[in-house]
């Protein structure tokens, strides 16, 4: 009997993971496979994740079937084994698991069946001996186990459409109640629109995609794009990737493409600087002009000025940041492995605060090189040296201010046209997986960065006027209310927006610089690809 993709597997496949069922009903009741009342569907089986049953609470050690380690259990996943190994060479190929599965009535697409190769292959020779096998089928059970207790909210041992809904919800991702009807349904045996445990493993132990925690994996931003700015909110991070080290490869990975991306498209970030303090309407400066008045006053280095300090600071701004929104995390008191979209937007926005207020006398340094003259300055350590005997430690926070208060509406619209896009992408598109490919991230983190951008300028533009008004001698030392009214009487409303044109020139080369590099150094520093 042949069945359609995404349907349940078959007795034989589904007897080798089901037949292993010991732990405790609703009703507090212990069980076992071979008691047939504790194997009926019409009784959910609710237990503790794996990875528990090491350490029960009840100081219980665990029956070997709790960790499908007894001798009945061996037996079953030998013959799976020799059922999907077709050409008896005692591995599990690819091709071999094509046709085994569809022997068994199991259909899976080949990319599906490469990623569980993959993740099972540890010798890397392209196939799965027994013992890798079975260690593949154990460890992903584990991590289903964890996903399904994470989605059973009522505890009961059972997952319904409103439960699904919720865990989407909290991780910013809205579904109709039909559309999480549609995928219990794919999942659900017997017809009680529920999924127990043993329903949810027998549908996903060999389908690698699906699970809700790849949204997380897959839909990255911050650490992904750097445009320059560092005002995103925070991206979440599986429990999974805290426990194996991998966040903190994430954002090694993502400091890096930054430092890349800027340094590629500083000429381009000096230039926004200049227009931004020195255009007017009576000095029209034009990217063209611009670009030759840099090489004419300093040759073409000079378009790198500043570029230096705007590389160093990626890493403790990012590092502050990150723990300040772990931190903060915490102190909302939040239950849930990732926050709503409005806690998220808070705990951000607060971590946000709180690097920019660690390392903002190095964006005070950013502004002050990028517009020196040549031979002003020797490099970073003379420019602060000249700035503090000349103008006092106040100096180091000119701006301020306006900074701050741009957080707000940046990482506010930049976080909720992102998160609009992926839920638009994932309602319509999104089938086996939560991969939205290379083309949609860039085209979702391009447009919703752009939109932040827009959203702060005006207040980004007077902050850097006010990092740069001791430069421009005789010039009035204005407050921050005191410059926009100045702006706006002088130049119009256009004046809150001089540099705007450079600035959006380099957000496309800068966020795909950023996520080539981001990729690459994915791969050299080891993360593991879901």
């Amino acid at each position: 009997m042949m069945h359609q993709q995404g349907s349940l597997m078959p007795p034989l496949l589904g007897d080798v993971f089901c037949q292993c069922r010991s732990g405790v009903d609703p009703g507090g009741g212990g069980g076992h496979a071979d008691d047939p009342s504790s194997a009926s569907p019409s009784k959910p089986v609710t237990r503790q994740p794996v990875a528990d049953d090491w350490h029960s609470d009840s100081g219980q050690s665990a029956h070997p079937c709790d960790i499908c380690g007894g001798p009945e259990q061996e037996h079953r996943l030998k013959v799976l084994f020799q059922v999907l190994d077709v050409n008896g060479d005692g591995g599990i190929c690819v091709n071999d698991l094509t046709i085994g599965l569809k022997k068994l009535g199991v259909h899976r697409t080949e990319h599906e069946l490469m990623k569980i190769v993959k993740a099972g292959d540890k010798d890397l020779d392209g196939q799965l001996d027994f013992e890798e096998f079975v260690h593949y089928l154990r460890d992903h059970e584990k991590k289903l186990r964890l996903v399904f207790k994470s989605l059973d909210k009522k505890n009961d041992g059972r997952i319904d459409s409103q439960e699904i809904m919720q865990s989407l919800r909290d991780l910013g991702v809205n579904i109709s109640e039909e559309q999480a009807e549609k995928i219990l349904r794919s999942m659900d045996k017997n017809g009680t629109m529920t999924i127990d445990w043993n329903e949810w493993r027998d549908y996903h132990l060999l389908h690698p995609a699906g699970n809700i925690p790849e949204i997380i994996l897959y839909w990255k931003h911050s650490t992904i794009f750097d445009v320059g700015e560092s005002l995103m909110v925070p991206d979440e991070f599986t429990a999974e990737e805290k426990q194996t080290g991998m966040w903190w490869r994430h954002l090694v990975a993502g400091g890096g493409a930054g430092a890349v991306s800027r340094t590629c498209t500083a000429p381009l970030d000096r230039l926004k600087v200049l227009m931004q303090v020195h255009a007017s309407k009576s000095n029209s400066m034009h990217i063209a002009g611009g670009f030759s008045q840099m090489i004419r006053e300093g040759g073409v280095r000079s378009l790198w000025r500043g570029n230096g300090i705007n590389v160093i600071k990626i890493a403790p701004e990012s590092a502050i940041k990150f723990m300040a929104y772990e931190q903060i995390k915490r102190l909302i008191g939040s239950n849930q492995e990732t926050l709503g979209i409005a806690e998220r937007l808070v705990a951000g926005s607060l971590a946000g605060v709180i690097a920019q207020s660690s390392i903002y006398p190095m964006e005070v340094l950013k502004t002050r090189l990028a517009l020196r003259k040549t031979g002003q300055y020797s490099g970073i350590l003379d420019c602060a040296k000249h700035i503090f005997q000349r103008e006092g430690v106040a100096a180091f926070y000119k701006g301020y201010v306006p900074n701050m208060l741009g957080i707000i509406p940046y990482a506010g619209i930049d976080l909720a046209v992102y998160e609009t896009l992926k839920n638009s992408w994932l309602q319509r598109y999104a089938t086996d997986s939560a991969d939205p490919g290379v083309f949609v991230l860039l085209a979702c983190g391009t447009t919703s960065s752009t939109c932040g951008q827009l959203s702060s300028y005006p207040l980004a533009l007077v902050r850097t006027r006010m990092q740069a008004q001791a430069t421009q001698e005789g010039g009035p030392q204005m407050s921050m209310t005191g410059l926009f009214r100045h702006i706006v009487r002088t130049e119009g409303a256009t004046g809150l927006y001089r540099g705007l044109a450079p600035n959006f020139m380099k957000v496309i080369p800068s966020v795909s610089i950023s996520y080539v590099v981001y990729e690459y150094l994915k791969i050299t520093l080891g993360v593991q690809s879901k």
